[in-house]
């Protein structure tokens, strides 16, 4: 497994990655949370390409590869979101791709992948499982695995958000993050940090998914048991050794679990008060936020990729 790249390092990787993204066109809006009150921010990466964050990290590890490794294509593995960022990356520069998904994915985002060209290998055990499975299956084929989190140029990609940031408010003093692989909360951190060191990153976790907060508090990876959540984009136990979990506890100023009960209640809030449809793990950053408020504060909203039932019951609940 890669080691965790040196924070001086991973902020001139993410430099680099923003260069290298920019013909690409995938800056959001950030937007006053009308919900959350004066002072807070919304990051509307359930604007972006595919409805998520996760185009950054897939299209700069994609584009750091050579014409042949793409002709052969990639292996991936995904709970759908990062699937189809790296569908959506090789669109745009060309390639082929496998994606392995769980069982327990969103049969929406499922559904999706299918539809984006990939081909969709389902494994019948959990997103750890899968991840293992699919790393495998790059290795016995001679492809290049694109992890959703555990790799250096996949987390320098997600930290270009956390440019975009620094650029749109430069006096931030708090960023909200939803935590899953930690490729987004530790890019982010990274880029935010090296911008403006006083401002305080807060990890948000829901309460049935913590394995990221559990492996920073014993020093490394251990596994959890989670029940199923919301916020399906941030479940999963960490592959054995993640770079991802040393940058994590460096970069993570304070944690914040949420109930899912917040988590719906976020999702309603944002979709009927904001106008903005997200996805549970964007909840989770909002429902952080209601946890340990903040001023001068952005919200990431990292992806807006749900199925209409599910929607729907967010909405009444």
């Amino acid at each position: 497994m890669p080691s965790a790249p040196p924070l001086v390092t991973l902020r001139d990787d993410i430099a680099a990655a923003a260069a290298r993204l920019a013909p690409y066109a995938l800056r959001t809006p950030l937007v006053p949370a009308r919900t959350l009150g004066d002072g807070v921010w919304l990051k509307c990466e359930n604007l972006q390409r595919t409805g998520s964050f996760k185009i950054r990290g897939a299209l700069n590890k994609i584009l750091s590869l050579g014409d042949a490794a793409r002709a052969r294509g990639v292996v991936t593995s995904s709970t759908g979101n990062h699937g189809l960022a790296v569908a959506e990356a090789l669109r745009l520069v060309g390639g082929r791709g496998t994606v392995v998904v769980s069982a327990s994915a969103s049969p929406y985002k499922v559904a999706r992948l299918a539809k984006e060209g990939l081909e969709v290998v389902t494994h019948d055990g959990d997103p750890m499982a899968a991840e293992l499975s699919a790393r495998a299956l790059a290795e016995g084929d001679g492809r290049v695995y694109v992890s959703p989190y555990n790799d250096a140029d996949v987390v320098a990609g997600q930290g270009t958000l956390g440019v975009e940031l620094a650029e749109q408010l430069p006096e931030v003093d708090a960023v909200y993050v939803a935590v899953g692989g930690g490729g987004l909360a530790a890019g982010v951190a990274a880029a935010v940090k090296a911008a403006r060191p006083s401002a305080r990153v807060v990890g948000c976790w829901p309460e049935h998914a913590q394995a990221m907060l559990a492996s920073i508090r014993a020093g490394r990876v251990v596994e959890v048991d989670e029940e199923p959540t919301l916020s399906d984009g941030t479940a999963g136990n960490l592959e054995p050794g993640s770079l991802t979990v040393p940058l994590c506890a460096a970069l993570i100023d304070e944690h914040v679990t949420v109930s899912e009960a917040e988590i719906a209640r976020a999702m309603r809030d944002v979709a009927l008060g904001d106008k903005l449809v997200i996805e549970g793990a964007a909840g989770v950053a909002v429902a952080g936020w209601r946890a340990s408020p903040r001023e001068h504060a952005a919200v990431v909203l990292c992806g807006g990729n749900l199925g209409a039932e599910l929607l729907a019951r967010t909405l009444v609940a």
